[in-house]
């Protein structure tokens, strides 16, 4: 059985908190089990709750969950191109799949509830990676 660490974004939680849902049934559907969940305020604090969780022995795959909706800035895109290179970096550097499913950028609050099913996409994409990757030993 496949065990995952999920980290939820907390800012936009009223579309998070569905994310999460979508997360924990595409989890149980796929025979994973959520061995820890760690919230953190936003998308952009992610990256070091994603390590830590793909640092325990127990962690096959680590998924990430936001919502970036776009404001009068740039500060979207900023905020998710910074995000999804670092999710890389850990999951390159951990040698632990880290997906992401945060997004975003250039999303209103209605695209991004209609967007909540991504978080599902994002669990299938760690438990993918799991089984098709070669073992490294």
């Amino acid at each position: 059985m496949t065990t995952l660490g999920l980290v939820v974004a907390e800012f936009n939680r009223p579309i998070t908190e569905q994310m999460e849902q979508e997360a924990l049934e595409a989890a149980a559907d796929g025979g994973a089990t959520v061995a820890e969940t760690v919230r953190v305020p936003g998308a952009y604090d992610a990256p070091l709750a994603a390590d830590r969780l793909a640092r325990l022995e127990e962690i096959d795959a680590v998924v990430v969950i936001g919502s970036v909706i776009t404001g009068d800035t740039d500060h979207d895109q900023v905020i998710t191109d910074a995000t999804a290179q670092r999710l890389s970096d850990v999951s390159l550097e951990r040698d632990t799949p880290v997906t992401l499913g945060v997004t975003g950028p250039g999303m209103s609050a209605a695209e991004a509830r209609e967007r909540v099913e991504n978080a599902a996409k994002a669990v299938g994409g760690a438990l993918d990676l799991v089984e098709e990757l070669p073992d490294p030993q």
